[in-house]
């Protein structure tokens, strides 16, 4: 959009015919796409989704795959970043948004109706885009936070939250701080041991370890090491990255630490893993 404005474009699917499947990439951009169309959508390390009328949101933490099925698939796509959707809301950021949450699985079928409701809010912006109106961006942002609405309007009721334990409150915290993890976009390292944790919860790490052990039966150390090895295996098939640069963005000193930790909880090497996944 240019300088200072932040990022947006939209664009139709029809675009990319004969283009390589849509897929995770290092820039901080969120999608909301609207396939017509049969297509499957690999996200993170959930079953791939496979319909027909497919919607799905994309955030720059989540690995993922956007593979077409249907020769000529129709439907919409729209990339933005924080600079573009909150120009004025100082320490807002996307992910606080319902339909941007860690772990949700943002990919579902849609009916006809919602379907058209969606696109008619895809071509007011793909019919915006390259007009000369000084106001474009205002406008363009409005288009996308009534999208944004709709699409969270589309979502599942979540179900009534039950009383819950001190300790299965702490195990949740711990859950989605463990989550906030991955993957990495700064310099900062993740946190990575048992006392890391225990210390943002402000918890001993006794009691941490304790109450882990109870409400899921593995110790700190355990979970932390397997979301570890969980994260390197969705980049690994899911990315381009290289050995190096997955080591570095999951906070490993060097790519030998890392590759003793993968083959210890793969079986194999990560070079050998990706070569697998290719033969």
């Amino acid at each position: 959009m240019g300088p200072g404005v932040g990022h947006f474009n939209v664009f139709p699917l029809a675009d990319l015919r004969g283009a390589p499947p849509m897929n995770f990439s290092r820039k901080d951009y969120y999608k909301i796409t609207l396939c017509r169309g049969n297509s499957q959508v690999e996200y993170a390390d959930q079953a791939p989704h496979r319909g027909a009328n497919t919607l799905f949101l994309v955030t720059p933490r989540v690995p993922y795959r956007w593979l077409p099925l249907a020769e000529a698939p129709t439907g919409y796509c729209c990339l933005f970043d924080d600079a573009f959707l909150l120009p004025a809301r100082t320490g807002v950021v996307l992910s606080e948004l319902p339909i941007f949450q860690p772990g949700a699985y943002p990919v579902w079928e849609v009916t006809e109706a919602d379907g058209a409701a969606l696109e008619a809010i895809f071509q007011k912006m793909a019919h915006e885009l390259p007009s000369a109106y000084a106001y474009k961006p205002d406008l363009l942002r409005t288009y996308l936070w009534e999208l944004i609405y709709l699409v969270q309007k589309l979502q599942p009721v979540p179900a009534p939250l039950s009383t819950h334990s001190a300790a299965e409150r702490v195990a949740t915290q711990f859950a989605e701080l463990l989550e906030r993890q991955f993957p990495r976009h700064s310099p900062q390292p993740p946190l990575r041991t048992a006392t890391d944790y225990a210390d943002q919860l402000a918890v001993h790490v006794n009691h941490l370890n304790r109450v882990l052990k109870e409400t899921t039966g593995h110790t700190t150390t355990a979970l932390i090491s397997r979301r570890l090895a969980q994260e390197a295996r969705l980049l690994l098939k899911q990315t381009t990255w290289s050995i190096s640069e997955i080591a570095d963005s999951l906070g490993f000193a060097d790519v030998a630490h890392f590759c003793t930790f993968f083959k210890r909880h793969a079986g194999q090497t990560p070079g050998d893993f990706r070569r697998q996944l290719h033969s």
